[in-house]
């Protein structure tokens, strides 16, 4: 089964990322829009991921979550891969602690290593995004980028991770099967006051 590791944003900041992405499916609809509930942030791409392998693989995915404290994030901007002038996917950013982020990426890697699923993304930089559309052909998006720059979503608490089985055809869609909660935070003295 095909798979991948990954943060989902709660439903208010899914509805507040709709609203600035509805007028740009407007404007272009040739894109292959992504729905807001497919919208994630990936931790590990695992790919063709052997039934045999999840049980381990789950195991280690919540050691690794349990050595991370939840985080708060938010999506901000827009980007595109490879360029913006020649565009296969459009995506918007993801903000907060983008450290903190890249180190739980990190350990559900070295997770799904140990438990025979590696990565083919591993060694990759770490780019955190949430992918709104995919490109056809290559296009030229500076246009979308332009118009979602000044998107600012507001902060959401990012609490657990999500083993997700992606089906692709005839229509796209994903599947949690597997859930796993980050360490809670520790109260800070501001919090406590």
């Amino acid at each position: 089964m095909r798979l991948f590791v990954a943060i989902t944003p709660p439903a208010l900041a899914l509805d507040e990322l709709e609203a600035a992405v509805a007028p740009l499916r407007i404007a272009q609809p040739e894109l292959r829009w992504s729905s807001p509930q497919s919208w994630h942030v990936t931790l590990a791409f695992l790919g063709d991921v052997d039934d045999a392998v999840t049980a381990p693989l789950a195991a280690r995915l919540k050691r690794a979550a349990a050595r991370h404290a939840s985080l708060d994030l938010s999506a901000a901007g827009a980007g595109a891969f490879p360029s913006a002038p020649k565009a296969s996917v459009l995506w918007t950013g993801v903000q907060g602690d983008r450290q903190a982020l890249r180190a739980i990426a990190v350990s559900v890697a070295a997770g799904a290593r140990l438990a025979g699923a590696p990565s083919p993304d591993e060694g990759r930089r770490f780019r955190p995004h949430i992918t709104l559309a995919r490109c056809r052909a290559p296009t030229d998006v500076r246009p979308l980028i332009a118009r979602l720059a000044d998107y600012a979503g507001s902060s959401w608490p990012a609490g657990r991770i999500h083993l997700i089985r992606s089906h692709p055809d005839p229509q796209p869609w994903y599947e949690s099967i597997g859930s796993w909660p980050l360490r809670a935070r520790p109260l800070s003295t501001q919090d406590a006051a």
